[in-house]
């Protein structure tokens, strides 16, 4: 299952989403957690100090490697360099499992021991000095949006992405990659705003949208996101001790998180659960190649001067069936 947490800046999106990863570990699921925004706190979020955080790999700085694994034998593609961010998977192509191993996941993970489970983690990298200027945060983010493309997950394990803030989401296609979005929202007018931008992008695609409240104080907050929201609204979390004292960095046991906000973190699997009856991979292919075209044919052939209208394989369909038509790894 892939999941993503979106909302507006501050609005507490990287905690909440590392609150769903240990809850995730601590029901003894398969999670792989992604730090796609440009300001990388989800490490921090899930424990690592600063040092062992400012040591962790940067997919973007491994693109290369990645496109290289990713196109294995692909004839449509014919070489790394021709590959971009939206390049979809075809016959012969290296296809993702959340428990494998593999070169991108020794290059770019490192586990992380949580809650009783084992957690890997990703990170996009930070936005750094020598970027000011020549390159936008989603140059980064496009190595997350090759793996989403080229993964085959199943029902009972998890990929959680920590996304980048805002409707900056939509200046790619990796907003329509998941099988639900939580948007996590905080009882003000600025909170709910980027919600109604998320709900007008996402309504013509499809993308399954809750809205999940955050630093919620009365009963007064929850009327008024559910006035503003409606039926979007999923739970609400309130002040958490326990949170304030992970920021500390006094980390307490999990199983000590207050039961309030332990039973909104069971809602939201619930809810993610029962999303994979309403998996479409047809649909996610789709999507996938229309999103391709676009950026072909807006920057990408330019770019590689190639066509990559060619790199589209019309007789492959992404799917859990798919797992057989991937290239085997080296040995």
């Amino acid at each position: 299952m892939k999941i993503a947490f979106v909302g507006k800046g501050g609005s507490g999106k990287t905690t909440l989403s590392s609150l769903f990863v240990r809850h995730l570990a601590a029901r003894g699921t398969p999670v792989v957690a992604v730090d796609a925004d440009i300001n990388q706190h989800l490490a921090a979020a899930l424990g690592m100090d600063d040092s062992e955080a400012a040591a962790l790999p940067a997919l973007g700085a491994h693109l290369p490697l990645i496109k290289e694994y990713l196109r294995g034998s692909n004839p449509r593609i014919a070489s790394a360099e021709k590959m971009i961010k939206t390049t979809p998977p075809g016959e012969g192509s290296r296809l993702l499992r959340l428990q494998e191993d593999n070169p991108v996941y020794d290059a770019c993970a490192r586990a992380l021991a949580l809650d009783g489970g084992d957690v890997r983690l990703l990170a996009t990298g930070p936005f750094t000095e020598s970027d000011l200027g020549v390159a936008c945060y989603h140059s980064k983010t496009g190595a997350v949006e090759l793996l989403l493309n080229h993964l085959v997950d199943d029902r009972e394990e998890y990929l959680v992405v920590d996304m980048t803030a805002g409707s900056d989401s939509f200046a790619s296609g990796m907003f329509t990659r998941f099988d639900m979005t939580f948007l996590v929202a905080e009882p003000t007018r600025k909170g709910v705003s980027v919600y109604r931008q998320y709900k007008d992008y996402a309504r013509d695609f499809g993308v399954a949208l809750r809205v999940v409240g955050n630093k919620v104080q009365s009963a007064d907050d929850i009327d008024f996101l559910r006035q503003e929201v409606g039926e979007d609204l999923l739970v609400a979390f309130g002040h958490s001790d326990w949170v304030r004292a992970m920021e500390k960095g006094r980390p307490r046991p999990f199983a000590e998180l207050e039961d309030d906000n332990a039973r909104s973190l069971a809602a939201l699997y619930e809810t993610a659960d029962a999303a994979y009856g309403m998996r479409d991979w047809e649909r996610y292919t789709r999507q996938m190649v229309h999103f391709h075209l676009r950026n072909a044919e807006s920057w990408g052939n330019e770019k590689t001067g190639a066509d990559l209208a060619a790199q589209v394989d019309p007789s492959f369909a992404l799917g859990e069936g798919s797992r057989e038509a991937a290239t085997p790894q080296p040995a």
